[in-house]
């Protein structure tokens, strides 16, 4: 297969980054959830316009951002532990568990997932270099990704963009209502990126 060449979006819409013809900010949803979303992104991946990390915030009222490498201080992950919340962090480590059904069972309070986004080397970080949080749970969700398309080339055939990652762990945590809506969200996204890179055409 030819892999198409990626442009850069000149002059992207400054909140979902695509380009402004393409623009599909009014078609955020917001979710109302148990489940509570940390997603501690890189600062540079705040800049790449294939990021649909923010998109899950935008989407989630129980959520919220953090942001690491833009300073020379450490960011402080300890304040997130709190009693009210099974807090995990979601990253493929060795000693992760799959998040499903039987994970869910075993504790009744609602599920806090801190998400590191950025690209591989950025997210391993969080999981290796925050000892606030190393005492806690590692999940992940294994099944293979078969899009056809995405937004990035993908290393392992589990590799998602970060959208589809939570939205699949919020298919678990949340029922097909919140977790349908993220992913109907993401292939919005990838949609309208594979229509700007020219590898769709436009709608009519």
């Amino acid at each position: 297969m030819i892999q198409q060449r990626k442009r850069k979006t000149k002059d992207p819409c400054p909140e979902c980054y695509l380009h402004r013809d393409l623009c599909l900010c009014s078609l955020i949803p917001r979710l109302e959830s148990r489940t509570r979303l940390c997603l501690v992104i890189h600062a540079k991946e705040l800049k790449r316009t294939t990021n649909t990390g923010r998109l899950a915030i935008k989407a989630l009222l129980n959520s919220e951002m953090r942001v690491r490498g833009d300073t020379q201080e450490a960011l402080d992950l300890s304040d997130l532990l709190v009693p009210e919340y099974r807090t995990v962090l979601f990253f493929p480590a060795e000693d992760a568990r799959e998040l499903d059904a039987g994970f869910m069972a075993e504790d009744p309070r609602p599920l806090q997932l801190i998400v590191p986004d950025g690209n591989w080397r950025q997210a391993s970080k969080v999981n290796t270099r925050h000892p606030e949080i190393a005492g806690i749970p590692r999940v992940m969700i294994s099944a293979p990704n078969k899009s056809q398309h995405h937004l990035r080339a993908e290393t392992t055939e589990e590799g998602m963009a970060t959208l589809q990652a939570i939205a699949q762990a919020f298919m678990v945590a949340e029922g097909p209502e919140v977790g349908g809506a993220l992913m109907d969200l993401y292939q919005e996204k990838l949609k309208r990126t594979l229509v700007g890179r020219g590898v769709l055409p436009k709608p009519t």
